[in-house]
């Protein structure tokens, strides 16, 4: 038996979110719907900017967001990332855990470069905005990887933002070869539009050898193939992973199994804030397969999941929602 539903590793990141109107999005210059990386001076000019404005504050990370939603909703996980020994790097450690969440961090913080830190806009029509500070997950590497618990584990998850950092892809892909070599089910999110744009040849390599769940959404998948067809892009994507999940916002998401195409109706919901959704989604679709239940019924969990962190404000849910959900599983 595995000790481990789930092993992730990616970018540890502290969100602070601000609800902005898409004028102050244009004065700021921050490219909406993107995530957009930024340095030290560049995140402290914009949060200059949004001084006015009181943040929501919150653990954050796209596979970060992942593992806790797994292990709200029952699941056991072990996430390896890179945080500094400072206050946002304890906020995060401790959140982690509980959220019983195992990590490399319980080992010790390292003293260094500051925790990263994402600053989130939401525009009053539900898109979320990124402009993230990498600091300390910058460094992201090997030493973060814990074997053992790879190849104890069902399913090994990277996160396709690592694609932007050299040393963080090197970590995912020696963790890929971990668990190729255990036996581990392998899975992998595009993350954005600005990976596949920017970093393609990260995300190829994570791609390399096929894996078995691959998660994108609608505009992550028009923008890899090159294509707005979607009966090509079904074809196209059918042959990067065993099953991939390809969401549609409120139109729910296809399974695309070789040359099966299942839809998956969504939940209708008053979008608020996107910010965390398909992190979601991929926690409750994993978190269901680990428990041996059907990819339908992994998928209907994750939509009605994904509404409900998209019917509010922040990226996170309250476990209580996830538990309620789960129990119609």
């Amino acid at each position: 038996m595995s000790k481990y539903d789930l092993y992730a590793i990616g970018n540890a990141l502290v969100d602070s979110e601000f609800e902005v109107t898409d004028d102050k999005l244009i004065a700021m210059g921050v490219l909406k719907r993107h995530m957009t990386l930024v340095d030290a001076d560049q995140r402290q000019a914009l949060r200059d900017q949004l001084t006015d404005l009181t943040p929501r504050t919150s653990g954050g990370g796209s596979a970060g967001n992942t593992v806790v939603a797994l292990a709200q909703l029952g699941g056991k996980a072990f996430y390896s990332c890179r945080v500094g020994d400072d206050g946002l790097g304890q906020f995060y450690a401790a959140d982690l855990k509980g959220h019983g969440v195992t990590s490399n961090l319980e080992s010790g913080l390292i003293a260094g470069a500051p925790t990263g830190n994402c600053t989130v806009m939401v525009t009053p029509d539900a898109e979320r905005s990124m402009c993230t500070y990498l600091g300390a997950t910058a460094e992201l590497d090997r030493d973060a990887l814990d074997a053992q618990a790879i190849a104890q584990s069902q399913l090994y998850y990277m996160e396709g933002y690592l694609a932007a950092s050299p040393t963080g892809l090197q970590a995912a892909l020696a963790g890929k070869a971990v668990a190729k070599e255990s036996g581990v089910a392998l899975a992998l999110t595009l993350s954005d539009m600005s990976m596949i744009n920017f970093c393609r040849d990260g995300l190829d390599a994570m791609l390399d050898g096929g894996v078995d769940y691959l998660f994108c959404n609608e505009e992550e998948a028009q923008m890899w193939c090159d294509t707005t067809d979607i009966d090509a892009i079904c074809v196209h994507l059918s042959t990067l992973a065993t099953t991939v999940c390809l969401t549609r916002g409120p139109a729910g998401c296809m399974l695309l199994e070789g040359s099966s195409v299942t839809e998956v109706a969504g939940v209708p919901v008053k979008a608020l804030d996107t910010n965390g959704a398909g992190d979601m989604f991929a926690g409750a679709f994993l978190y269901a397969v680990s428990q041996g239940h059907t990819k339908v019924q992994a998928a209907t969990l994750a939509n009605t999941c994904a509404s409900l962190v998209v019917g509010q404000y922040g990226n996170r849910l309250e476990t209580s929602k996830l538990k309620a959900a789960v129990a119609g599983l």
